[in-house]
């Protein structure tokens, strides 16, 4: 017969697996507490660059002149594959030219005005949207992620069959953590359709573009734009042959003159000043779900047909609907502030839902103070780094090393939870240097 492990290798492997379940605990909090701060996406990259120019609308002849100066100025280097123009919208009234290798402000004449500063939104984006995680493997993590809180919110209502006629019974705090436990389910009920909502969209996001990788690579030769053009239209086919800049202005005209109800928000050119260059203008239609649909025009401004997510195939449009239903970017501010509700209510059911899983540990008789600690360095210290990042932004300009700032920042403050330090005092260092490095941040974003 095999002896029986000593108790404290026993001891040792539970922690152990407590530990991996914090981890994966703490991955899902910090995406949700990500995605409801990466909500107000477009006012964040006005805070962080309160200089650049803005406007209501900007003329279809401006948007040429800012085209051309764009092309003129990626003139000595590769062409760019595609050049992008993002119009005044009401969140975000600023008009800026993306290229292959640079973003920059263009005024409402279409003068250049600058570069695009807005490191520390794109990084937000970055960390709630792939975990900082470079590719295919930082979104699928991600997506993951959607299907954990997709699943315990639905396993959560299958194991708590009071958990609706409940719905608005709070008992009191006391010892045993029946008050949190309370706080906890009350939360989920009242947030489940956001919580299955924002889920499920994000494990589609997420997980659809390893599917989409997969297809390419059995169906299409490794082609993933031609996976994407059932859903989102084709591309012209390339030419790379020398061609004068396409006529943007003239695709706008007729954009006014034929859809005057739809709000334009972005201009692309595919491979631009060549002879296959194609205009692409996306539109967002009023009260719809879809992102926008796709306007095609020649290198001439001539209408060439629509991608058809407006009113093509029904997944088709469904697809076109989820990136809208999971960031909260329609409706206007009610909408984004509900998101911003709902998504700080998943960030704390999150929280409670280890602490709880903690507590039952405990009264088992795993006491593991240091565990404890560690997903209070997590809960606390999280937003706290998070917050320092916008801090290193203004102090240090936007090359600041905003991953590297948060990732290390969050293991050394989880680091900090190891050492000999009372559980009760840790957690109440942590609670008075979050609001400290907030206000911090928030007094150089108004300076």
């Amino acid at each position: 017969m095999t002896a029986a492990p000593e108790p404290s290798t026993v001891k040792r492997a539970l922690s152990a697996h407590a530990a991996i379940g914090l981890v994966a605990g703490a991955l899902l909090y910090i995406v949700c507490l990500t995605g409801t701060v990466a909500v107000f996406y477009p006012e964040l990259q006005r805070i962080e660059q309160a200089r650049a120019p803005e406007m209501a609308k900007i003329v279809p002849a401006a948007v040429q002149r800012g085209v051309e100066a764009a092309l003129q100025a990626e003139h000595g280097g590769p062409l760019t594959t595609h050049l992008y123009v993002h119009m005044p919208v009401p969140d975000l009234p600023r008009a800026t030219i993306t290229s292959d290798t640079r973003a920059t402000h263009i005024d409402a004449n279409g003068a250049l005005a600058g570069p695009e500063e807005i490191a520390w939104s794109d990084f937000l984006v970055a960390l709630h949207y792939t975990l900082n995680v470079p590719g295919l493997v930082g979104m699928t993590i991600v997506g993951v992620l959607g299907v954990m809180i997709l699943a315990l919110a639905l396993s959560g209502v299958i194991a708590h069959p009071r958990i609706f006629r409940d719905a608005f019974l709070l008992r009191a705090r006391n010892g045993s953590g029946v008050g949190l436990a309370d706080w906890h389910n009350r939360m989920s009920v009242w947030s489940l359709p956001f919580s299955v909502a924002v889920a499920l969209t994000g494990a589609v996001i997420g997980l659809g573009s390893l599917t989409v990788y997969a297809m390419a690579l059995l169906d299409h030769g490794g082609n993933i734009q031609a996976v994407y053009e059932p859903l989102f239209g084709e591309e012209g086919k390339p030419d790379k042959r020398a061609a004068p800049p396409p006529n943007v202005a003239t695709a706008l005209d007729y954009m006014a003159q034929h859809h005057p109800e739809v709000t334009i928000t972005y201009v692309t050119l595919h491979d631009p000043l060549t002879r296959g260059q194609e205009t692409q203008i996306s539109a967002e239609h009023e009260r719809r779900l879809i992102f926008g649909e796709t306007y095609r025009f020649d290198a001439k401004g001539r209408f060439i047909g629509v991608a058809g997510t407006s009113d093509g195939e029904l997944g088709q449009q469904a697809a076109a609907s989820t990136y809208r239903l999971h960031f909260g970017n329609f409706g206007g501010l009610p909408v984004k502030l509900a998101y911003i509700l709902f998504g700080a209510a998943l960030t704390v059911i999150c929280a409670t839902g280890t602490y709880i899983w903690l507590g039952k540990r405990r009264r088992r008789g795993h006491e593991e103070p240091r565990l404890l600690k560690a997903w209070d360095a997590v809960v606390w210290g999280s937003p706290m780094v998070l917050a320092l990042t916008l801090v290193a932004r203004f102090v240090l300009g936007n090359g600041a090393p905003l991953t590297a700032i948060f990732w290390i920042g969050s293991l050394l403050v989880v680091a900090l939870a190891f050492a000999p330090i009372a559980p009760q005092r840790f957690r109440k260092g942590l609670q008075v240097l979050l609001p400290a490095v907030c206000l911090l941040a928030g007094g150089l974003a108004l300076a």
